[in-house]
């Protein structure tokens, strides 16, 4: 990655000297950090006002992914509906393996003007791509009341109606505007979060509570291994050390990073007290880590050496446990929202893909790019049939309300519908989504401040405050070296 973003601010370095010698400087940079003012000649400035519309003009667009067989299947589908509406746009879809390769190929894509006009993305990836001022900001287009014409005769204003902008779940819609500079740079497509799966069986037949808390989770932890003496169960796995650290930072109300002026603000009192804490867990048998365990934790949770799971809400699948010859599952699998500092202000991680549209030299190609961008967002039955083929839950409150969604909803359960039941307790949980800010260094300080837990909670040192300040110090070192 370091190598990556090296050779991209080489580049991006070249052609804005490019620019300046020639008198060329209509891009617009990004304003979420200090770097973001470089900008390449290749990329042109935003569509100018907000009476700009798309005209019906032969353009074609590309949007890169990372759907698989089925998803593009149903993408396909959305597309052939949307050139019946719009049939002079020609949409060109590429699968990309993950979503940092997604990353990496328009990296090397961006210096050359090359890029797709839509992709996937986090939002470190736009941050990334913001260092040459490449993404098209979003508000113009959201807020436009100019009217489009449809194939139809009939019209429809390019921006969002209030209902639709009310319609979006509030935390994952202002993922897009966590990059310090108060704008709108992505819109979200399908999300997840984490949940806590738990052994509903084992649960009810011991008489065990589900945590709402995080001292709820360790005295049933302690419970567990009463109940369960074997040396090898663990009774809490969780999958992501970087969320916990993050989420934690999120429900104590600690600093963790900012997308302007002084960046890397974890290294404080309260985190480190929280991961004396996991230590002190760890040390006691009560947990393990992805990390730590060398794989996902779902993995012994299947087979019952955990009792607890942390884990993607849009992994539900794989935290089932695999059926008997009769086709009865083992153990029912529960699933709840993760536990709690304070119940009474829940934050749980958002995550899943969102997407950014591209700066172009045509200013049609942008609109048009809008126009896809706005259907697959805002179209309930897209967003419904998506979410039941993917496992990630759509992104607009009213698909609860869609036929067959609630017929999906309604056949949850801990076994051969789980997906569903993880779903039910995504939307459940609405109101209680947070993102990070995103700046060019945000994604090395996930893994920074992952990296201490793996290293603290199986330190034995009798000084264990003192390896967890070095800890820290040394991750934010390595951040502020990583983001120069």
């Amino acid at each position: 990655m370091k190598k990556l973003l090296a050779l991209f601010l080489a580049v991006v370095m070249v052609l804005s000297l490019a620019a300046c010698s020639s008198g060329n400087n209509d891009a617009t940079p990004a304003a979420s950090t200090p770097q973001s003012g470089s900008t390449a000649a290749t990329q042109p400035a935003d569509p100018k006002g907000t009476t700009a519309t798309y005209d019906g003009s032969k353009v074609t667009i590309r949007f890169y992914h990372t759907m698989g067989s089925n998803l593009k299947a149903v993408l396909d589908t959305y597309i052939e509906e949307f050139n019946k509406i719009y049939p002079n746009i020609t949409v060109e879809t590429t699968t990309i393996g993950s979503y940092d390769d997604v990353r990496n190929q328009i990296g090397t894509e961006i210096p050359v003007g090359n890029q797709p006009n839509i992709a996937y993305c986090y939002p470190d990836h736009v941050a990334m791509y913001n260092l040459a001022g490449a993404v098209q900001t979003l508000d113009e287009f959201i807020n436009s009341t100019s009217t489009v014409q449809r194939a139809d005769g009939t019209t429809e204003i390019l921006g969002l109606t209030a209902e639709q902008k009310a319609d979006f779940i509030e935390g994952y819609y202002k993922e897009g505007q966590q990059f310090g500079d108060g704008l709108m740079y992505t819109l979200p497509f399908s999300k997840s979060t984490e949940v806590l799966y738990y052994n509903k069986t084992f649960f009810e037949a011991n008489n065990l509570s589900v945590p709402t808390t995080w001292e709820e989770l360790e005295a049933v932890a302690k419970k567990i291994l009463e109940i369960d003496s074997n040396p090898e169960c663990v009774p809490l796995g969780y999958d992501s050390e970087a969320n916990w650290f993050i989420t934690l930072c999120e429900q104590y109300d600690s600093p963790y990073t900012s997308a302007v002026g002084d960046h890397f603000l974890f290294d404080n009192e309260t985190n480190r007290n929280f991961v004396k804490m996991l230590h002190d867990w760890y040390q006691d048998g009560l947990l393990t880590t992805q990390g730590l365990l060398g794989g996902y934790t779902s993995n012994i949770f299947k087979e019952q050496k955990s009792y607890m799971s942390i884990g993607s809400s849009a992994g539900a699948t794989y935290q089932r446990p695999d059926p008997a010859a009769d086709g009865q599952y083992p153990f029912e699998v529960g699933i709840a929202t993760i536990p709690q500092v304070d119940p009474a202000n829940p934050k749980v991680i958002s995550q899943g893909p969102s997407v950014c549209i591209f700066k172009k030299d045509n200013e049609q190609e942008v609109l048009a790019s809008w126009l896809f961008v706005k259907y697959l967002t805002t179209s309930v039955d897209f967003q419904a049939e998506f979410s039941m083929a993917s496992g990630y839950v759509p992104v607009l409150k009213s698909v609860a309300e869609n036929e067959e969604y609630a017929k999906f909803l309604a056949s949850a359960d801990g076994g051969k519908y789980i997906s569903a039941l993880s779903a039910k307790i995504c939307l459940e949980q609405k109101d209680y989504y947070y993102t990070s800010p995103a700046f060019n260094g945000s994604s090395e300080a996930r893994s920074q401040v992952g990296a201490i837990l793996t290293k603290c909670m199986p330190d034995t040192s009798s000084d264990i405050e003192a390896v967890i300040a070095d800890a820290f110090k040394e991750a934010v070192e390595e951040c502020q070296y990583q983001a120069r």
